[in-house]
């Protein structure tokens, strides 16, 4: 059986503005656990003007001193309404001091977020999707070294003029972990043709009937058929919703949540009140339970990583509790082994 690798997702939230300090070092702690457990990666999730982490670089380099072996990465950072040369100089310098951690996953965002930051920022006469794929491409050309500006006559002294300007600091390899976070099928085939790795979230844009896993499987399926890139294996992550119950505190501790899933989503993980797309059903229940309707999913027996998504407001307790559970209680019976 090939190791599958185990990661896990955090929103870092910030439901007390006065304790978004707590909130940022509670991620840090809880990185130090999910390396100590032998999680291959920890993800963060990437949200502005919400009461969630905005700002991930800094985070990183703080989880990049307090651990030695666990990767991070963002899942997803929205490039629709971020500087390209900003983020390829911060997440340079954060692989850098990192030893090579940083997996940099990128989509376009969120339509309405990039019509206010547009005023901030300055608006595009492209559509949204082709601004957000401009974007990702000068973001990658800049972690590869390529350049992105040349040097103008006068007022730049330090090159003659002419010469071509690159991004430093420059991280080599990091140009190879760059993800792409697809809804659809259309936008799986375009990251296999990029030669982006894949991040398959719990919400899929397509609704055409398909359960969600079906319509994950073949996004999947697409984008290996389109990845062409000599040298690399495609990676695919797949991020469900996982709480294993050990003991009879861990239904209570996941109680909340298991509500406000049934109120908003049917079974089969359409909103009740109205919406878009096809949302990730909860692995719920027993180990055994757990481990049965996660062999079950068709979609991640075609990816070659879990991402355990956590609930977007888990406390801090909720948040070490699943990823307690899932290391020493689901993941080994799917074919992971803690990294060492």
């Amino acid at each position: 059986m090939t190791r599958l690798e185990l990661s896990f997702l955090t929103f870092v939230p910030y439901d007390d503005p006065s304790g978004a300090a707590d909130s940022l070092r509670e991620a840090v702690e809880l990185f130090q656990l999910a390396e100590e457990l032998g999680y291959d990666i920890g993800w963060v999730r990437v949200r502005q003007l919400e009461k969630f982490l905005s700002s991930p670089f800094p985070l990183f380099g703080a989880i990049g001193q307090a651990t030695s072996r666990i990767r991070f990465g963002t899942a997803v950072l929205p490039m629709r309404y971020a500087d390209p040369i900003s983020v390829a100089q911060d997440a340079a310098t954060v692989d850098l001091l990192s030893g090579g951690r940083l997996e940099l996953g990128v989509a376009g965002g969120i339509k309405p977020a990039a019509t206010l930051l547009d005023t901030v920022h300055g608006a595009s006469e492209r559509s949204f999707d082709d601004e957000s794929q401009d974007r990702i491409a000068r973001l990658r050309a800049a972690l590869a070294d390529e350049p992105v500006a040349v040097a103008p006559e006068g007022g730049f002294p330090i090159a003659p003029p002419g010469t071509p300007l690159t991004v430093t600091p420059h991280s080599p390899g990091l140009a190879d972990r760059v993800w792409y976070g697809p809804g659809s099928v259309q936008t799986a085939v375009r990251t296999g043709e990029q030669g982006m790795d894949l991040l398959v979230s719990t919400l899929n844009t397509d609704d055409d009937g398909r359960s969600f896993e079906e319509g994950q499987r073949d996004q999947i399926r697409a984008y290996r058929e389109a990845f062409d890139v000599p040298g690399r294996a495609p990676r695919v992550v797949a991020g469900r919703i996982v709480l294993p119950s050990v003991t009879p505190a861990d239904d209570e501790l996941f109680a909340d949540y298991i509500a406000w899933y049934a109120g908003r989503f049917d079974d089969r993980g359409r909103p009740k009140q109205g919406g878009f797309g096809v949302f990730s059903p909860t692995h719920h229940g027993s180990p055994d339970e757990v481990v049965a309707s996660l062999s079950a999913d068709v979609a991640l027996r075609e990816a070659t990583g879990l991402d355990v998504v956590l609930p977007a407001n888990a406390t801090a307790a909720m948040s070490r509790r699943i990823l307690e559970n899932v290391a020493t209680s689901v993941a080994p019976a799917l074919g992971w082994t803690p990294a060492r």
